[in-house]
């Protein structure tokens, strides 16, 4: 665990030496290894940030600086967070990894709708790292992409994030920088309103994860770097592919046993279920043979706050002997619904209400198509805890997806036909581990232009032949008219899913697959408000 691990970002063919992201350019003089490209993609300016091509809103422009204002940022919240290596405990079986302090998941972040988030990041991991505030809508040059809105935090050093939180809701925090999301980097974040309709007794926030880091040997570097190679074993060395050297050090070894997934099918999912083996799944960083135990009393409305944070697998959810009241996704209100299971696909989050029964329950989050499953306690009374092999029937019942939400009204966007269509292709595949968007793997010079005040259309269509839970950054989607509001979705292989959103918060904004190993082959992509 000691030797530095490399991402590598496929631009033209090139890629970006050492860290695993896009960092700062020399402006020394001397041969240009970028020839060819847009220089003012990877720039940065004296603070650190990065600087747009021209006639694209700089991260750190005025127009951001002028929308964070609209926000009114209010009192500080602040927070110290620091991302090292660490000893971590699953519940009986202890791996080394990265993690936020010597927790997984790392300490929660909560504060209170209008609140300025004061957090400062001290990284003391042996490579640069970065932060990314899942699904908030923030100022650009806090979003935390490295070579995109701003510099990496390189080794012993920290960056000070701070923005007004204007919406409440469940979220979530993780590094933009490589595979570092598929250790244990990653922590919830609660924004509380202090105008809280819901009424409720108690809450959890439940983390979902697979887990494969320190197991045997493996790491999600080497992963990726046997993934990349494709199912035929092709040799991309030649377009700078994860386990090459692409800053004058050490090749990344390739650790472990092989990862890859093969045959693991969905209905659901409209297929292919996944692309790597995880050997654990966990609910709040705990293996299913030493689950966490949730404890209430019988009649109890309790909130629970779902969120997936694994790296390539989507989650079917259960609390054995119950049905789920849905009340949110990814951090905007809906219509109430009841359902018996939920699918989340990374990245996605659900809230729901439950009155619970008298006795022991197991809350389940089955591996969809891959045959394991996390587990969680509920207990409320006396009995036996469940087996970690249990399958309550709720699992096969009435299953709920986020097409079939409807927004609440309070967040519903108006009614608009959109100004522009931006269409992004789903294409590649594990074949050739050549996934993109386009058919264009992931350039940072690359920006499909968006203007301040437009109802923009996203038209995802799936022409791979598996299912991508997208993501887009600083903004939240419509699905359809009345749809709910979410800033991550699932697209099946074969189905187009055009969704709206409202242009009002300037800058520079990723779209990505939200499986890590996709959008570290290729498939992300960048919006960009004109200037």
């Amino acid at each position: 665990m000691r030797t530095p691990t490399r991402r590598t970002v496929l631009v033209s063919a090139l890629a970006a030496a050492g860290t695993g992201m896009l960092a700062a350019c020399s402006n020394d003089a001397g041969p240009d290894p970028m020839k060819g490209m847009d220089h003012s993609a990877v720039n940065h300016g004296p603070t650190g940030q990065a600087i747009a091509p021209a006639g694209f809103v700089s991260p750190n422009g005025p127009e951001v600086a002028a929308a964070e204002a609209r926000r009114r940022p209010g009192p500080e919240r602040k927070v110290a967070l620091t991302a090292t290596e660490t000893t971590l405990d699953l519940g009986g079986r202890t791996v080394r990894s990265w993690a936020y302090g010597d927790r997984l998941p790392g300490q929660e972040v909560r504060a209170t709708l209008g609140d300025t988030l004061a957090l400062t990041l001290a990284n003391h991991l042996p490579q640069p790292t970065s932060l990314h505030w899942h699904g908030l809508a923030l100022r650009n040059d806090m979003d935390g992409v490295p070579g995109v809105t701003q510099e990496a935090v390189r080794p012993g050093a920290s960056f000070d994030h701070r923005f007004a939180l204007s919406h409440p809701g469940t979220y979530w925090l993780h590094p933009h920088s490589g595979v570092q999301q598929d250790r244990g980097l990653y922590a919830p974040l609660i924004v509380e309103d202090p105008k809280e309709p819901l009424r409720y007794d108690r809450e959890w926030v439940v983390v979902l994860d697979d887990w494969l880091d320190g197991v045997d040997g493996s790491t999600p570097d080497a992963v990726l770097a046997e993934l990349a190679k494709g199912m035929g074993g092709m040799d991309h060395s030649s377009h700078g592919m994860p386990g090459m050297d692409m800053g004058g050090g050490t090749p990344t070894p390739a650790t472990g046993p092989s990862r890859m997934l093969m045959g693991a099918t969905s209905p659901l999912l409209g297929g292919d279920a996944g692309d790597v083996a995880h050997p654990f799944h966990l609910v709040n960083g705990r293996l299913p043979s030493a689950p966490e135990t949730f404890t209430a009393k019988p009649g109890d409305r309790i909130r629970i706050r779902l969120i997936n944070a694994g790296g390539d697998t989507a989650y079917r959810v259960a609390l054995g002997g119950h049905e789920l009241t849905v009340t949110h996704t990814d951090g905007f209100p809906v219509e109430q619904a009841t359902t018996q299971a939920l699918l989340l696909g990374m990245g996605e989050r659900y809230d729901v209400l439950v009155t619970v029964k008298d006795g022991v329950f197991p809350l389940t989050a089955l591996a969809e198509g891959k045959n394991a499953a996390a587990l969680a306690v509920l207990r409320t009374g006396g009995g036996a805890a469940p087996d970690a092999s249990v399958r309550p029937a709720e699992l096969d019942g009435r299953l709920l997806t986020a097409g079939q939400l409807k927004a609440d009204a309070s967040v519903r966007l108006p009614a608009k036909a959109p100004d522009r269509t931006v269409r992004l292709e789903l294409t590649g595949g594990m074949a050739k581990a050549d996934w993109a968007f386009n058919g264009r793997r992931y350039d940072p010079a690359q920006r499909y232009p968006v203007a301040a005040g437009e109802r923009v259309r996203l038209e995802f269509r799936n022409s791979t032949s598996m299912w991508h839970p997208v993501h887009l950054h600083g903004h939240s989607f419509a699905l359809g008219a009345d749809g709910p509001r979410k800033d991550t979705a699932i697209v099946l292989p074969g189905t187009t899913l055009a969704v709206d959103f409202d242009a009002d918060n300037p800058g520079l904004w990723m779209v990505h697959c939200h499986n890590v190993y996709h959008s570290e082959t290729g498939m992300m992509t960048v919006l960009g408000y004109h200037a």
